[in-house]
């Protein structure tokens, strides 16, 4: 997972990250050479025999690893997406390894999230605990999963502060018998109907 710094009314775009491909121990050698792509249709026949008759023991042992990573990176990506509900916009995308059996294998993946602010403060809050949430679903948070995690807890201190200067002088106006003033609260409404200078988005990967 990789995102960029959030600010208190917007999200900076992701920086790119590329996904290498399934390391094998040195003794390995594959009979078929195996490459990384990000095809749109990839070849994920599993079922077919015939083109691993031929291969090595080596060539097996790396099959099998590339199937265990397919199996990791869907589960991970799919916790992500189950988890982010409707701030997720699209579904997990995925890289993949091309085995010596001729079939591709996921290998690395990523989510587009929307991270940008609520309406309100109190929204803010409640997008801020779906974010980590999804960045902590997988049974295995990578890294980058709980750095997402701790900039989504960051947003939400900023927006529990932003709410609290709301309250007080909510409760200031009360006390003193008039409507709240245009101050401090005005300059939250203006910061979240300000839209984000760059479109708000969360890559999630595996």
């Amino acid at each position: 997972m990789s995102i960029g710094a959030i600010a208190p009314s917007s999200a900076s775009q992701p920086p790119a990250r590329a996904t290498p491909p399934v390391q094998v121990a040195s003794s390995a050698t594959p009979a078929g050479p195996a490459s990384a792509s990000t095809a749109s249709s990839p070849n994920t026949n599993f079922s077919g025999s015939d083109s691993a008759t031929n291969l090595t023991p080596e060539a097996l042992a790396l099959v099998a690893q590339l199937k265990a990573r397919d199996t990791e990176v869907r589960q991970h990506e799919q916790a992500h997406l189950a988890t982010a509900g409707g701030l997720a916009t699209s579904g997990a995308s995925y890289t993949y390894q091309r085995g010596p059996n001729g079939v591709d294998y996921a290998i690395g993946g990523e989510v587009h999230i929307d991270t940008s602010p609520g309406r309100t403060p109190q929204e803010t809050i409640e997008r801020a605990h779906t974010i980590q949430a999804a960045a902590l679903a997988p049974a295995d948070p990578s890294g980058a999963d709980r750095a997402v995690a701790a900039q989504a807890q960051q947003l939400e201190l900023q927006a529990r502060a932003e709410l609290a200067t709301q309250q007080v002088e909510q409760a200031t106006a009360r006390t003193q018998g008039s409507a709240p003033v245009a101050g401090d609260a005005a300059k939250v409404r203006r910061t979240y109907e300000v839209a984000p200078l760059v479109p708000p988005k969360l890559d999630i990967y595996a």
